[in-house]
């Protein structure tokens, strides 16, 4: 049996294809908003963990300057501190307290944050305080799991009407993305060509990639 770690390793067959179907994904989301120069955004990320996403943001063209992440475990901070450029600012703590000023940020990510806030009140406040980041014209980049994983009790799927109550005033586009990882890792262990082919059924993929935006601008 392998380690959580060695589950999540891009040298599983399921994970660079989840890793690479939620870039194709994201990477036409910037296009069809207009986002074709990069070096003229920034972004943060809440929860960034030990840097894998930021460094994603780096190679599609964001300077690292124009980036920023947010991270509450010291381990994984200082993780990513090793792996990303200085000039990449990283901030450890509650980011619900980061020294972030309000409309700062033309784009605010997070990926599988909110599905490990249990509490209803504590998601709402981390929310609010994402949405006062953005600026008019910006939008919260959202990817997280819509249903519950009932062998993980730590995590609940954070289903689309949530994420609507969580930013009642944003415009939301929405795209249904990754297969369901249960369903993912066996299908890849037998043959790696068989996500695609699962992956065309929506119904079985359990996350989803959301654009929030914020009018103005």
């Amino acid at each position: 049996m392998g380690t959580p770690a060695d589950r999540y390793s891009l040298l599983n067959p399921d994970v660079w294809q989840t890793v690479h179907e939620r870039q194709r994904a994201l990477l036409g989301l910037l296009a069809r908003h207009g986002w074709n120069d990069l070096h003229a955004r920034t972004l943060l990320e809440v929860g960034c963990g030990a840097g894998g996403n930021l460094l994603e943001f780096l190679r599609m063209g964001w300077p690292p300057e124009h980036l920023a992440g947010i991270e509450l475990l010291p381990e994984r901070h200082a993780h990513a501190r090793t792996v990303l450029p200085e000039r990449v600012a990283l901030h450890l703590g509650d980011a619900c307290t980061a020294p972030i000023a309000d409309a700062s940020c033309d784009l605010v990510f997070q990926a599988t944050v909110f599905s490990s806030l249990r509490d209803d009140a504590v998601q709402q406040r981390l929310a609010d305080t994402m949405w006062r980041w953005v600026k008019p014209g910006g939008a919260v980049l959202w990817y997280d799991f819509t249903v519950d994983n009932p062998r993980n009790q730590d995590v609940r799927g954070v289903p689309l009407q949530r994420v609507r109550a969580l930013f009642p005033q944003g415009h939301i586009e929405v795209q249904r993305v990754t297969l369901a990882p249960p369903l993912a890792r066996p299908a890849c262990r037998v043959w790696p060509g068989l996500y695609p082919v699962l992956n065309a059924l929506p119904l079985l993929r359990t996350h989803v990639l959301a654009w929030v935006a914020k009018d103005g601008g």
